[in-house]
């Protein structure tokens, strides 16, 4: 079905087995944002449906401007939709105090191994997890760690913190993504894969930031997680939005959501007590170029995008995923580093993930 723009004449192109069974669609234009609402119920008796022309806006007098559509009919968008997740939001699972506790003992310079065990044993749904990634190929300790005490001591503190954040994401990013195209356990292997690219490449530039990097970017999509059922609930607009091939999936989000998984993820940081480096770094892990310097946003964006060129976790938002122009120059990275980068999260991931399936 081809649809044209009344405000700006863009052409879009959708196919008849993506439009929705439903009497009307309205979805704002990717060039101009202005609202396109497109009468369906010609198309059931047969007939080439045609555009309805959007409703104006009044902006102080001006004339010939048009409102963006709330995504999907009377759907809520923009501060409005945030406020209401932000509210909705206790199922997610929360990041724990143990997590936060820990890395607030791991930035001691007078914390002891014991501390650090003796917060971790007061939780042992994290306690279990941790020990079994321990174990795992990857750290090369396979079955000589029998208690985080012992963990501490032979791994040390700050790849025990790195085991604490991971134990806490195999259980809140497993869950399949309706939204997203994304299965079950999709979006863990694919934060793993960012987090171990992002701790390779801060390592590289200032081992100082590497548990940081990985931290970060374990969690940097942990917006996805609550706007999941809202994409879902605006299927028909984000599809029409995506029809003609040249659009990312961010723009989607920015322009029916109001906002992007990675402003919400920030938000969730706030909600959280993460520190604000990490929170700024998650926000801007899309636009490295906007986060005032923060070079691990910029870390995170290149780590982002080599997980997605090795599949990692690609779902819908996959598609036409940008890199930052200059990130590369920006970090001193070749396309041999990346590549380089590539295979050992490939290794690491699937080392991990590994164990944890036998969990």
């Amino acid at each position: 079905m081809k649809i044209i723009c009344k405000a700006c004449r863009r052409s879009l192109v959708i196919p008849d087995e993506r439009l929705p069974k439903t009497e009307s669609i309205a979805f704002p234009c990717p060039t101009c944002k202005a609202t396109i609402e497109v009468d369906l119920r010609s198309r059931l008796a047969g007939e080439p449906p045609a555009p309805r022309p959007a409703a104006a806006r009044e902006n102080g007098g001006a004339a010939g401007r048009t409102a963006p559509a709330p995504a999907a009919g009377e759907l809520p968008s923009g501060e409005k939709l945030m406020k209401t997740i932000l509210q909705t939001a206790k199922d997610l699972p929360p990041m724990p105090q143990t997590t936060l506790k820990a890395h607030e003992i791991i930035k001691d310079p007078n914390a002891s191994f014991e501390d650090l065990a003796g917060v971790l044993e007061m939780d042992q749904a994290i306690a279990t997890r941790v020990l079994r990634m321990a174990n795992s190929p990857y750290y090369g300790m396979s079955g000589s760690v029998s208690s985080i005490k012992h963990a501490s001591t032979i791994l040390g503190l700050k790849v025990l913190e790195e085991l604490i954040v991971m134990a806490w994401s195999t259980k809140a990013l497993a869950d399949r993504m309706e939204g997203y195209g994304l299965d079950s356990g999709d979006l863990w292997q694919h934060s793993l894969g960012v987090a171990f690219g992002s701790k390779i490449i801060a390592t590289a530039k200032d081992p100082g930031m590497a548990n940081d990097a990985f931290s970060a970017g374990l969690i940097h999509d942990v917006g996805k997680l609550v706007l999941d059922p809202y994409i879902e609930e605006r299927r028909d607009a984000f599809t029409a939005f995506l029809a003609s091939g040249t659009e990312s999936f961010l723009n989607a989000e920015k322009a029916i959501l109001g906002f992007d998984h990675a402003e919400m993820a920030a938000e969730l940081c706030t909600n959280w007590n993460v520190p604000q480096t990490l929170a700024t770094t998650i926000r801007y892990h899309h636009d490295p170029a906007a986060s005032g310097g923060n070079q691990l946003a910029y870390i995170v964006h290149i780590a982002d995008v080599i997980a997605m060129m090795s599949g990692m976790g690609s779902g819908i938002d996959g598609l036409q995923y940008r890199m930052d122009e200059g990130v590369m120059a920006k970090l001193g990275m070749s396309s041999d580093d990346m590549s380089t980068v590539m295979m050992q999260i490939v290794e690491a991931v699937q080392a991990i993930s590994q164990e944890m399936k036998q969990a």
